[in-house]
């Protein structure tokens, strides 16, 4: 809505044309008509200026009725979409939500606050267009879709950990994970399992099987498998399958570190990843049998 000194700066500049085409008139009716006391000279320049003040006012208003056609056509696409949304998984509640902040921050928000929340509303609708498409991906590593994910699952996480996330479990979000996924077990009893991979038994640290006793102890059913001992070599990345429907997956760069993280509904490549870690455990479970025993302890006397 124009504020108040705009509305009066575009009166102002109305009569000024308005007072201009009249004068004008007036002037060259003077020059064509010798006879100063026709009144057609003051005829003439009142039509004109009218005529001027009434063709200011019909584009404003043409303008006007365009913008008002174009908001009619954006309500109408929102109620499409509204419409849609309640027939929907979605809560309709929370896109109404989403729809008012955005406005506010519109009303109130300063300039930077206004681009922070368009950047994340772009962000935000990215990522569900990529989802509507089947995946979704962002660089680097994405904490939050982990824990959302975590705080979402009903039924199963199978999970796999190689050295491209090896860091990740001394770190603040790892906590609040691992804290998210107790939850997950005791109050909506999900089955985890996760299996840290190694290059060789070398790697097997007694940090890693500390790691490993810890997310036990939280219900996770945890173990490690050696790569060099595997008798079929299937192939290995990092990646977690939530409920047999979403997978996430972190992409290494040249020098292993996490690149990007993907999200993934595909049907061929969750199946593909199911199978994947079903041949990993199998390995994890063969070589857990096979482990020696450890030899008794006998005391000298």
């Amino acid at each position: 809505m124009p504020r108040p000194e705009q509305r009066m700066s575009k009166l102002f500049w109305r009569l000024l044309i308005t007072a201009g085409a009249a004068v004008g008139t007036f002037l060259l009716t003077s020059v064509l008509n010798e006879d100063d006391g026709n009144i057609w000279q003051w005829t003439a320049s009142i039509v004109i200026g009218s005529a001027t003040l009434i063709v200011q006012y019909l584009v404003d208003f043409g303008e006007r009725f365009e913008k008002v056609d174009r908001r009619f056509a954006q309500i109408i696409a929102a109620t499409e979409l509204f419409s849609q949304v309640d027939g929907s998984v979605l809560r309709s509640e929370e896109v109404t939500r989403l729809v008012l902040g955005y406005t506010k921050v519109r009303e109130q928000g300063g300039d930077i606050t206004q681009a922070f929340a368009e950047k994340e509303l772009g962000r935000l609708a990215k990522m569900m267009e990529g989802l509507g498409g089947g995946s979704a991906n962002c660089p680097g590593e994405n904490h939050e879709w982990l824990i959302d994910l975590t705080d979402c699952v009903k039924m199963t996480l199978d999970a796999t950990s190689t050295s491209v996330d090896r860091e990740f479990w001394t770190s603040g979000p790892a906590a609040r994970y691992l804290a998210a996924q107790e939850k997950a077990i005791k109050r909506r009893g999900v089955e985890i399992r996760r299996l840290f991979i190694v290059r060789t038994e070398d790697e097997v640290t007694p940090e890693l099987r500390a790691l490993c006793d810890d997310q036990r102890r939280r219900g996770i059913d945890a173990r490690i498998a050696v790569r060099t001992l595997m008798e079929s070599h299937p192939r290995v990345s990092d990646f977690i399958v939530f409920d047999s429907e979403l997978c996430h997956e972190t992409k290494p760069d040249q020098e292993n570190n996490p690149d990007s993280t993907l999200l993934s509904a595909e049907p061929d490549h969750i199946e593909d990843h199911i199978t994947q870690f079903a041949d990993l455990w199998a390995e994890a479970e063969r070589q857990q049998t096979t482990e020696p025993e450890p030899e008794p302890v006998t005391s000298e006397t």
